[in-house]
């Protein structure tokens, strides 16, 4: 073999055993390069899962705590609004008793300046038996109120059925099932069934039925009827009403 063709052959093998070197590096560095991508993206994985973990859990926190707090307000909330009501409500009842107390249960049943005249038991030509009530000599015309809060049982001329010697008449029904009358009217002001406060206006003076002159005869009676009269004076003086 020339000198020449022992070079070429050399050569031809040394080219060979550097592409074959080549060809290994290049496989190595594409392998460690896939290799190191995929270590990367692993720890990114597991970066980002740990992360998004970590937030979820402190968002659920945020929010559970934010819900308590809701929730605790709202118990706090409602406590002050029933605290507040109960107050309303005491006040309501305070200010109720109060103005019970205020008022008084009982009035005399006219108002404005009066003289006192026939009393109850009185006996004469005027009357076919006692007189049954007390009289309050006003002018016609003089407002007459209730003595006492109740409810109308009896309204209108005829003494309201107790007869003709009352003239006009009212009987009122109390609380305490006693019954309080209002005779010789000009006007009535009310009608059976109708409730009256204490102190109401319910009729007019007058001198209609069996009257020497304008006067409100005033009685207190333990029914509705005539004939169950009580001395009127002292019931109103027992409720603090002196006349």
């Amino acid at each position: 073999m020339s000198k020449t063709t022992r070079r070429r052959s050399v050569f031809g093998r040394l080219r060979t055993r550097a592409a074959v070197l080549a060809v290994g590096l290049g496989v190595s560095t594409a392998l460690g390069t896939g290799v190191a991508l995929a270590a990367d993206a692993a720890e990114q994985d597991d970066f980002f899962a740990s992360g998004t973990a970590s937030q979820l859990a402190e968002a659920a926190g945020r929010q559970a705590a934010e819900q308590h707090k809701a929730a605790h307000s709202a118990e706090v909330k409602k406590a002050a609004e029933k605290k507040a009501q109960q107050r309303a409500d005491e006040d309501r009842r305070s200010s109720r008793d109060s103005d019970r107390r205020a008022a008084p249960s009982w009035r005399k049943p006219v108002s404005g300046d009066y003289e006192l005249s026939a009393g109850f038991g009185n006996s004469g030509g005027r009357w076919a038996h006692k007189h049954s009530g007390q009289d309050f000599a006003v002018p016609t015309g003089t407002r007459v109120q209730a003595a006492h809060g109740g409810t109308v049982v009896k309204a209108g001329p005829n003494g309201a059925g107790d007869g003709p010697a009352y003239g006009n008449a009212v009987v009122i029904k109390h609380d305490d099932h006693t019954y309080s009358q209002y005779a010789h009217l000009s006007k009535v002001r009310v009608a059976v069934g109708q409730h009256v406060n204490t102190g109401q206006e319910i009729a007019r003076s007058g001198t209609t039925g069996n009257s020497s002159g304008p006067h409100l005869h005033f009685e207190i009676r333990s029914t509705p009827d005539y004939g169950t009269a009580r001395e009127p004076v002292a019931v109103l003086a027992r409720y603090g009403v002196h006349v």
